[in-house]
């Protein structure tokens, strides 16, 4: 007989935030929920300049760089996550969802310690102050896709209070950009990460099953090409 403790239990998505210069683990966020669809975007960085730069065409491509690229594609992801604290009436929530909340919105904003210095620095005649750097963010969504992100968007409908008007319950409309070596300088942890998720990537493109050209209803020499 199967017992409930043999059912394995699923693996979560969730965001972890490193030390970005030694790459060591901060803070772990666990999306209570996994997202029922993901949107993915990849849009190619391509050498040439769009266009048709060949007899008969208008355009200003160069079709030497055609099929070149400049650097790795830009991928962006988009997804909602749902957070209900009644769905956990076995944990305490005093602040409702607040702390869950507070917790993804200090990912796209400073903390008041350092915006205190970035102003102290100013009132000191401080002529260049630097961006204030913020932590690592990988997103993890299995063992076969972690990857160094930076989040572009965060909207949130919350949707249920408690008799206090803590929020109980909330959807997250939340967008993320992947990090990759162009956005990364040499040596960075997030660098690194990145290279390990495009080898992921490899690794399971090289897993993918090859079809053969009959499969598409062509010859060898249909699709022979000379040059000369």
């Amino acid at each position: 007989m199967t017992r409930y403790a043999d059912i394995p239990k699923p693996i979560r998505s969730g965001i972890v935030l490193l030390d970005p210069e030694r790459g060591t683990p901060q803070r772990i966020i666990v999306l209570q929920f996994n997202p029922d669809t993901l949107e993915r975007s990849l849009s190619p960085q391509s050498a040439g300049g769009s266009g048709d730069s060949g007899g008969g065409g208008n355009g200003n491509g160069d079709r030497n760089e055609a099929l070149r690229l400049k650097g790795p594609a830009q991928e962006t992801w988009k997804f909602t996550a749902e957070i209900d604290a009644t769905d956990q009436f076995e944990i305490a929530a005093p602040d409702g969802i607040h702390p869950q909340l507070a917790v993804l919105e200090m990912l796209v904003q400073p903390t008041s310690a350092q915006l205190r210095e970035a102003s102290r620095l100013s009132k000191k005649g401080t002529i260049e102050i630097s961006p204030i750097e913020m932590p690592l963010t990988l997103f993890t969504w299995g063992s076969k896709r972690v990857m160094p992100v930076r989040l572009t968007e965060l909207s949130i409908n919350e949707s249920a209070f408690d008799v206090n008007l803590n929020p109980i319950r909330a959807s997250l409309s939340i967008g993320l950009k992947v990090l990759t070596v162009s956005d990364l300088p040499l040596g960075h942890p997030g660098a690194e990460l990145y290279y390990a998720h495009l080898a992921q990537k490899e690794r399971l493109a090289g897993a993918a099953r090859t079809a053969g050209l009959g499969s598409l209803g062509l010859r060898p020499g249909d699709i022979a090409v000379g040059r000369g």
